[in-house]
């Protein structure tokens, strides 16, 4: 089996990958640049133990990180618990995929392997939604092409970020309201996070399909994408795992250089 890892900016996401491209045993934990590569050995292996994952059956690793300060912390930790050299999605790495960017190099590889997984196992074209930390919305043609995309601040960001800036308001947990037309203020804010949330998605949407000129299959993944995606107006497939199996991909059209 292959364990695949996405480093994220608030969590890092761990998973096993068999040859059928299935992912199982998923484990999250906090990110953290301030620990060494062995405070991550001695976090990993119990949380992957408890998973049921023997960490000996472990063939390979792949990682994407948008965390540059973590990505050699992380490395160092895979090779004290697996003995393994990680593969890490960047420059170099195959991905069979055409980034038509101004800049390719500057895509960040969660972008990267969500768009592999798409093109292996989705309808071209197809419109990724990833809502985690950021909110992307991205595109991947008829053709296969990486063609770009919007970013806009995640969900948890914009509660963070009201919270601080207006005194009186709570904290609340990012979850749909009693009703749309709120009456409380603990609601209003839900209401606000939810569908202000949908509004900006089902818009980008909206202008996406226009330029496309064609149907398109929308796909979700992220942190967020089980509470954003059932109330907005477009048809989104949620697939949690999408990242994780772009990473399968990406690991067996480098199989031969291991």
């Amino acid at each position: 089996m292959i364990l695949a890892i996405d480093a994220g900016n608030s969590n890092i996401v761990m998973g096993c990958i068999d040859r059928k491209d299935t992912v199982y045993r998923i484990v999250r934990m906090k990110t953290d640049p301030d620990k060494t590569e062995f405070e991550y050995a001695a976090g990993i292996r119990p949380m992957l133990e408890m998973a049921g994952i023997e960490i000996g059956a472990v063939e390979g690793v792949i990682m994407a990180s948008v965390v540059p300060t973590l990505t050699r912390t992380l490395q160092k930790a895979l090779k004290i618990l697996t003995g393994l050299d990680t593969l890490v999605v960047g420059a170099g790495v195959r991905t069979g995929l055409n980034i038509m960017i101004d800049d390719p190099g500057t895509i960040a590889a969660n972008l990267v392997a969500s768009a592999v997984a798409v093109r292996q196992f989705y309808p071209l074209p197809c419109v990724i939604a990833d809502l985690g930390t950021a909110t992307t919305v991205t595109v991947v043609d008829r053709k296969g092409h990486y063609i770009g995309g919007a970013i806009m601040p995640g969900v948890e960001i914009s509660l963070q970020a009201l919270t601080r800036g207006a005194s009186l308001l709570p904290n609340v947990e990012i979850a749909p309201p009693q009703k749309v037309i709120a009456s409380n203020t603990t609601d209003s804010m839900k209401a606000g996070l939810i569908y202000g949330n949908c509004g900006a998605l089902d818009g980008i949407l909206d202008r996406y399909l226009d330029i496309l000129g064609e149907d398109a299959t929308v796909v979700a993944t992220g942190e967020f994408a089980s509470t954003i995606c059932p109330h907005c107006r477009h048809r989104i497939r949620i697939d949690e795992d999408l990242l994780l199996r772009g990473l399968g991909v990406i690991w067996e059209k480098n199989r031969s250089r291991r």
